[in-house]
């Protein structure tokens, strides 16, 4: 009897990670990965050299720099459920990846790090986690180092996020004091253990029931007499867990941990299966009027919100990572976008990272790889019927702007597919002045550039040059009536280019320009951000 929708999705805990860099998010996502079964050896994180990547980081810049820089997806079983892991670029210059990637989430996990508490990114990606209701989950990494007071912690939470903090469990003391944390659901002690060098597994020991006689045995009198305190002003003082709280964004339960020695993790896994949300219904245009598309509905619908090239370099393959909202998917079935066009799904890949196989059905909340050789684009929802368009994912305007060439000049056309490709997997924004001339390529972040030159040449085969480009600011442009957009990009031609969807884009030599152009054209839409959606 074949599955049912609703009851897989039921099982089914989509779930992003978002940091700062540094607080340790890749190393939290590779400890999950252990606790989890999908993988056997932990520790490469702190490895040297080559050996320094985790499953979730495979670009060659990623290796060589230890940061991650493009979202990747991990599935896996436990407990009788289906993990959909979604790593995140932490580096704020691939920012934008993340936000796509949290398109795809129906929770999110937090990670801070212990001594510095919330930092500048991790406001802003806690600000697009707010904009799309996405539950948080906080986990406070590197407790085994030294740390700030867990209530100061909390408070900076409360303060800086506007949302309450409910402690699931209470750490005792910190750094070389640090010996373990108590459940506050359920009155015991989880002893922290530092783990041997090369020892596998995980750090905590068997649970110490309150009344049992073995309970906080082991730790030093005085780190007994703070958690006794400390942790009854928590229960007294701050909010109980709530569910309903949570799923509506206004409170985050709170972890504490160190991923690293692994202490923790088991326990944040347990809670995200308990408490995270399965995938819900997704808002949609269906033949023209707003509805919501639940997981039960029969048809198979989803959206693409990454597009990633190369993943295999033997391949020179195009992958499409596909969120699936409603229905059953089976290999082989065709998918259609709100256009007509129809994709034949022969190969729909299940990650681990870059790690691949063959999926034979999926369902809702389950992230897969569609494969194709163009025609997929970000922002492109499929379903059966191709009645189903779900909100666009967002494009924002570059905060550097650039001039591209090629140094090899019998090698333009080349530069400009390249572009084009890299252009619709988001890796940069490319745009064609209307003139003619060099194009001119846009990034959120310095780094952005240098992985457009990393794999320029490492699969294009491309030497390029980056020069400055007398444009500071790009804005969409459009307006109510055809006639005063097109009266307005004809007599702006020398400032104006066409992004990859060939929608109009002015380009401005300050941010100051584009305020005062916007003034003398009152008829004309300036924008930041463009939503595609297909």
């Amino acid at each position: 009897m074949p599955a049912d929708p609703a009851a897989e999705a039921a099982r089914r805990r989509t779930f992003a990670i978002i940091s700062h860099p540094d607080a340790g998010k890749t190393t939290l996502t590779e400890s999950l990965l252990l606790a989890g079964g999908a993988i056997h050896l932990a520790g490469v994180v702190a490895a040297r050299g080559q050996a320094r990547r985790t499953k979730s980081d495979w670009m060659k810049i990623e290796r060589e720099r230890g940061i991650s820089v493009s979202a990747s997806v991990m599935t896996f079983e436990h407990a009788g459920l289906v993990f959909n892991l979604l790593d995140t670029p932490g580096h704020e210059d691939f920012s934008e990846d993340t936000y796509r990637t949290l398109t795809a989430a129906d929770s999110a996990v937090m990670v801070l790090d212990a001594a510095k508490g919330i930092e500048p990114q991790t406001l802003k990606l806690f600000e697009v986690c707010r904009l799309r209701d996405i539950p948080i989950t906080t986990f406070i990494n590197k407790m085994d180092r030294e740390a700030q007071d867990p209530f100061a912690l909390l408070d900076e939470i409360h303060s800086k996020l506007a949302m309450d903090t409910a402690p699931m469990y209470w750490p005792a003391a910190s750094g070389q004091r640090f010996a373990g944390m108590l459940d506050l659901v359920r009155d015991e002690f989880v002893p922290f253990r530092r783990l041997e060098a090369g020892e596998q597994g995980f750090a905590s020991q068997e649970r110490q029931r309150r009344g049992a006689n073995n309970f906080l045995n082991g730790i030093a009198d005085d780190v007994r007499a703070e958690l006794e305190e400390t942790s009854e002003l928590a229960r007294q003082g701050l909010p109980a867990f709530d569910i309903n709280a949570f799923r509506e964004g206004h409170l985050t339960p709170v972890y504490f941990g160190s991923a690293l020695r692994r202490f923790g993790v088991l326990e944040l896994l347990a809670g995200l299966a308990e408490h995270a949300p399965s995938p819900k219904a997704q808002k949609a245009l269906i033949k023209g009027g707003a509805a919501e598309v639940a997981p039960s509905r029969e048809d198979v619908t989803g959206f693409i919100f990454k597009i990633q090239a190369n993943m295999d370099p033997k391949h020179r393959d195009r992958v499409g990572f596909f969120r699936i909202c409603s229905g059953r998917f089976q290999r082989g079935m065709t998918l259609k976008t709100a256009a007509g066009k129809g994709f034949n799904v022969h190969n729909p890949l299940m990650f681990l990272a870059q790690e691949r196989e063959i999926a034979d059905e999926a369902f809702p909340g389950d992230v897969i790889g569609i494969p194709s050789h163009g025609g997929l684009r970000v922002g492109d929802s499929l379903s059966q019927s191709g009645d189903v368009v779900f909100q666009g994912i967002p494009n924002f305007a570059p905060e550097i702007l650039k001039r591209v060439r090629v140094r090899d000049p019998l090698k333009q056309k080349h530069l400009r597919k390249a572009l084009e490709a890299l252009g619709e997997e988001g890796v940069t924004q490319v745009f064609k002045p209307v003139h003619g001339g060099d194009l001119v390529v846009g990034a959120v972040g310095a780094l952005q550039f240098d992985v457009l030159d990393e794999r320029m040449k490492a699969e294009y085969g491309l030497e390029v040059i980056f020069e400055t480009s007398p444009y500071q600011a790009a804005r969409w442009v459009s307006a109510e009536s055809r006639a005063d957009l097109e009266a307005f990009v004809d007599k702006s031609k020398a400032q104006m280019a066409e992004d990859v969807d060939n929608a109009p884009v002015y380009l401005g030599k300050s941010a100051w320009e584009i305020g005062y152009v916007q003034e003398r054209n009152p008829k004309v839409r300036f924008s930041a951000a463009k939503e595609r959606a297909a």
